[in-house]
């Protein structure tokens, strides 16, 4: 049944090909469809993880860190074009060797604090696996963007074998999102090229938006710890920033 359907959907781009060419476009179709499909399965993974634990601490301590999910499997043409830059052929296993990001969850947190308090959590479940980990709070891009970019690795369990998957994960806070989502917005309007007053005025509302979250962090993590009554989760929030970050290349394309 399974296989009668895809023919059934390939066929209008069967009768478009020659014959020599069909099998090898068919099965190339099929290899990212299937892709396809892993990635979509990682990302419910991550997801219902993260899910959990934004429920567990709602009902441990009455407070939401995540405001809001969000998530996309880049498209083939992504997917494409970025494997042409890094100067590799196109097929799905050098997309799922050479790339971190065909999956992405973005998780939006409500204060700079949650950011790292999900971080942690999610990294330090047994069946995730920290590929990288690069921190454009602490470092921020020279443009001015901020957000704490994860690669992790987790299993996804299909009917006949385990896949080992890498998925991006990007954790900022509903201030940092609300830049880089303007930010992105007003690029694409001017094909990329910013000029250098707009790039400025970027940077510096970057930097009013920084203030204004580090000032309700304070006055959140006040309130907290005044009224906490777990003096242990208090500690833990205290040192949950001693970690590794690798070193930052602002070059890089991440």
């Amino acid at each position: 049944m399974k296989e009668k359907q895809k023919t059934f959907e390939l066929e209008p781009v069967q009768q478009l090909l020659p014959a020599d060419a069909q099998q090898r476009v068919m099965d190339q179709l099929y290899q990212f469809m299937e892709l396809e499909h892993l990635y979509e399965s990682a990302i419910r993974e991550v997801k219902t993880k993260l899910e959990i634990l934004d429920s567990e601490f709602k009902t441990k301590y009455d407070h939401n860190p995540i405001h809001h999910l969000e998530d996309r499997v880049k498209s083939p043409q992504s997917i494409l074009e970025k494997l042409n830059r890094k100067g590799i052929p196109f097929s799905c296993d050098n997309a799922k060797r050479e790339l971190n990001d065909i999956a992405g969850v973005r998780v939006v947190c409500n204060y700079i604090d949650d950011i790292y308090t999900v971080a942690d959590l999610l990294t330090a479940q047994d069946d995730v696996k920290l590929i990288k980990r690069k921190d454009y709070i602490q470092n921020p891009k020279p443009n001015g963007y901020r957000s704490l970019h994860l690669v992790i690795e987790t299993p996804v369990y299909l009917s006949e074998k385990k896949e080992l998957v890498h998925v991006e994960v990007q954790i900022r806070t509903i201030a940092m999102n609300f830049w880089a989502t303007l930010e992105h917005d007003l690029k694409y309007k001017t094909d990329s090229v910013v000029s250098a007053d707009l790039a400025q005025q970027l940077k510096d509302c970057a930097e009013t938006i920084a203030s204004t979250d580090q000032q309700m962090q304070d006055l959140s993590w006040t309130t907290f710890a005044a009224s906490c009554q777990q003096p242990e989760l208090v500690q833990y929030l205290k040192e949950r920033r001693l970690y590794v970050n690798d070193a930052i290349n602002f070059e890089e394309d991440y």
